[in-house]
């Protein structure tokens, strides 16, 4: 149901063609010179990926909003409540937003419906589970909504079953962010199945791939990522870890790697270097890059902490990988290596301070944001070699951080769980161009797709654009 809308049907996503012509035109060139139109402008266009169209929270040809209140209404061009709860951050294509929930019903199991605890492995000593299965059904819900009026288009429940694990009192078990092509929907509830529509909302194909057992029983947090046809789910648990490479087009399995890791929560990073596609994975014994077409180890670098969860990002001819639970790790990779790198080869450059434990980086030119832990305290680094441009200084207004920070309009946006916004001017100071409050908790990252900023709140979807 759409709560607020003064604005008539329109397809507000599209491109805006009143952006600057330069950056237009630069984007235009490098696609032409990559051979990559219209498949690159299509999907800078849009907010295929979690970490927005590049992978790394930057929307160049994005200008959203600085300024927004959700008590006054000021910006908020509509706000449409969901069903269900859910951390996924939303994507776009088209004039169509992506949503996934999943939403408790009050359908008492009977015994028999109950997962089998005699399938649980024995938890690691000193993990052992903190949450409590729950005894209701739970619906898993695909959503697909307008993005100039906030109105439902379509809506699937793909499955209502009782979960086998709880989930962090924080969490949710819709945490895994969907991924798009623009002609086919790809959606992962992980441990409850993996799904693909077209984007009328058409099933196409399922894959179930069985059950994740989570460090504490915390839950899940498995985001698809596409390339060339090929779709990866990173299957990282406490046992029988592995990254999967699924056929887009059938589901069907193309290779299985099996890895020496642990719960991460994190997603692949895909990049292509010297002819090779690599696929990157944070992890707490390893990062490991992976051969795209075989799933064999390129290369792997330990020092991370526990708990890695950031994804990696690229910076010229390397990878850049941090971690920040319970210490602090960070390292930038040249994706020229190869073999085992251990805690002392050969790498641009290692850090020990400021990371993040939830959120990602985002890349802003030749300069890594990033924030320390869950914390208000912002580090900025040289990417090339690490050198610390800011070091640790509080953003103001900020509390604690789950959502990743995104840089669009030549601005950096941080969002921290009360809903509140800081924009930042990059530069060598903290330097605060708005702070703006929707009063309402989020937890998912920012969507900057043309003049409009998406936001997925606990109870909400936001549309945030500059009213006339």
């Amino acid at each position: 149901m759409s709560l607020s809308s003064s604005n008539p049907i329109e397809p507000a996503c599209r491109f805006d063609r009143s952006r600057s012509a330069s950056r237009v035109v630069r984007w235009a060139w490098l696609s032409f010179a990559l051979g990559l139109v219209p498949a690159v402008l299509a999907a800078a266009e849009n907010w295929t990926h979690w970490r927005g169209p590049h992978a790394n929270g930057t929307a160049p040809l994005a200008d959203p909003p600085t300024t927004w209140d959700g008590a006054s209404g000021k910006n908020i061009r509509w706000r449409t409540e969901l069903v269900g709860k859910g951390s996924a951050t939303p994507i776009i294509w088209g004039d169509q937003v992506f949503i996934v929930s999943a939403e408790q019903t009050d359908r008492k199991a009977k015994p028999e419906e109950i997962p089998d605890p005699k399938d649980r492995v024995t938890p690691r000593k000193g993990y052992e589970r903190q949450t409590t299965e729950p005894t209701d059904f739970f619906r898993f819900i695909v959503t697909s909504y307008h993005c100039g009026t906030g109105k439902e288009i379509w809506r699937k429940v793909v499955a209502e079953l009782v979960p086998h694990e709880g989930h962090h009192a924080t969490h949710s078990y819709a945490a895994g962010s969907p991924t798009t092509d623009g002609e086919r929907l790809y959606v992962s509830f992980g441990s409850f199945g993996i799904f693909c529509f077209d984007l009328n909302g058409k099933p196409l194909w399922e894959r179930q791939l069985g059950r994740l057992t989570t460090r504490r029983g915390y839950g899940e947090a498995v985001t698809p990522v596409l390339h060339h046809g090929r779709l990866l789910i990173n299957w990282d648990q406490e046992w029988d870890s592995a990254l999967y490479c699924l056929d887009a087009k059938t589901g069907e399995t193309k290779w299985k790697a099996d890895r020496d890791e642990i719960t991460t929560w994190t997603t692949p990073f895909v990049t292509e270097f010297n002819g090779k596609t690599q696929v990157i994975l944070n992890g707490t014994r390893s990062v490991r890059s992976h051969d795209l077409e075989t799933g064999r180890v390129i290369w792997s670098c330990a020092g991370m902490t526990e708990n890695a969860i950031p994804a990696a990002l690229r910076y010229q001819d390397a990878a850049i990988i941090l971690s920040g639970y319970r210490g602090n790790s960070g390292v930038s990779v040249p994706l020229s290596s190869q073999g085992d790198l251990g805690l002392d080869g050969p790498v641009n450059w290692r850090t020990k301070s400021g990371n993040p434990y939830v959120p990602s980086p985002v890349l802003v030119g030749d300069q890594l944001y990033f924030t320390k832990h869950l914390e208000n305290v912002l580090t900025v680094r040289d990417a090339a070699t690490g050198t610390a441009v800011i070091d640790g200084e509080r953003i103001p207004g900020l509390a604690q951080l789950y959502s990743s920070p995104v840089y669009a309009g030549g601005r950096v946006y941080f969002t921290d769980r009360n809903g509140v916004t800081v924009v930042l001017k990059p530069g060598p100071t903290v330097d605060v161009v708005a702070t703006n409050a929707l009063k309402e908790g989020v937890d998912a990252s920012l969507v900057a797709v043309g003049k409009q900023l998406f936001v997925r709140g606990q109870k909400s979807l936001f549309c945030i654009e500059t009213k006339e």
